[in-house]
């Protein structure tokens, strides 16, 4: 079995995304559930097979699973998410086995992924992922967004 299918079932994990989701039932903006998560891993991992990147399937799946856990304490604690999500991480990945220089590349690629200058391929992937997981084209929502324009998804091709 996959590391990543750990991180699913890991308790922690599973009990940070029940509190996301109650933080976030009223939410009308783009929410961080698992589904995002997925999304974000799917795309992630299509860009990598069609730029024959050579990253590890697992190791992409776990950064885009773990990005945003730190919206709990940034709902909790004003913590930003990026940086808790960092935290919150770290303890995750180690657990279940995950390499010395995969969480590096992992939580600086969580760490830097609400900024557009990417210095790894991993981090590059999740910020685009990250935005173009977006149905802005589509969202009810997005007469009120605050996200700037240039970050919108209008499209639905990646």
């Amino acid at each position: 079995m996959e590391r990543y299918h750990n991180i699913l079932q890991d308790e922690d994990y599973q009990g940070l995304l029940a509190k996301l989701e109650e933080y976030e039932a009223d939410r009308i903006y783009c929410c961080h559930d698992l589904t995002h998560a997925l999304d974000v891993a799917r795309m992630m991992y299509i860009f990598s097979l069609e730029e024959a990147s050579g990253l590890e399937q697992d190791v992409i799946y776990a950064t885009a699973l773990l990005h945003d856990i730190g919206r709990v304490a940034q709902y909790e604690t004003q913590e930003p998410h990026h940086q808790a999500s960092v935290r919150i991480a770290e303890g995750i990945l180690q657990k279940y086995g995950y390499t010395q220089g995969e969480m590096s590349e992992i939580l600086d690629a969580i760490a830097m992924h609400r900024g557009e200058n990417q210095d790894q391929l991993l981090g590059e992937y999740l910020y685009r992922a990250d935005k173009l997981s977006r149905n802005c084209f589509c969202c009810k929502a997005s007469d009120t967004c605050k996200w700037p324009e240039s970050k919108k998804n209008k499209s639905v091709v990646i």
